[in-house]
């Protein structure tokens, strides 16, 4: 992560090819999942949305910042069905902390 701190000490700036691999690699495992519960499909569409953050010409990192939160907030939401179909939800949820400077 890079950029200055804000008032409330959170970065501005957040490393958006970083962000890309992470949702690369939560696309490819998420494609695994065979459930389709309601948490499973939060995480798909939270993904989405931040992988539409990403790819649109004006890239705004509290947008990206925000997408992150939300795919965290899915994610533990949803832990005991993707845990349940060898979903590595600690290994996403460490590396979006660490990307939000958590």
């Amino acid at each position: 992560m890079t950029g200055k701190s804000d008032a409330k000490g959170t970065s501005q700036n957040i490393d958006l090819e970083e962000v890309a691999r992470l949702i690369h690699a939560l696309e490819q495992d998420l494609a695994k999942v065979r459930t389709g519960s309601r948490d499973v499909r939060l995480l798909q569409d939270e993904v989405e949305t931040l992988k539409n953050v990403l790819n649109s010409p004006i890239r705004r990192h509290h947008w990206v910042r925000e997408g992150l939160q939300g795919m965290r907030q899915a994610i533990e939401n949803g832990l005991d069905t993707v845990v349940a179909d060898g979903f590595k939800a600690s290994r996403y949820i460490a590396e979006i902390g660490r990307i939000l400077g958590m």
